[in-house]
């Protein structure tokens, strides 16, 4: 079953950053998700927003 919510672990992982960093961006992708309108949880992100946003993915599939 592939995530459909990413952690700090998770960033830490797929981008090589601290758990500081992988935080902020978690804040800040939250904080662009709730400008748009959507609801999120806090130190966790949408893993389709995440690969849409570090690497133009539309399909989280795509990616693998």
């Amino acid at each position: 079953m592939e995530k459909t919510v990413l952690q700090c672990e998770d960033i830490m992982r797929i981008l090589g950053v601290s758990d500081g960093m992988a935080y902020k961006i978690i804040r800040e992708l939250n904080k662009e998700l709730n400008a748009r309108g959507f609801h999120t949880v806090r130190g966790r992100v949408s893993a389709q927003y995440f690969m849409e946003s570090f690497y133009g993915v539309q399909n989280v599939k795509e990616a693998v």
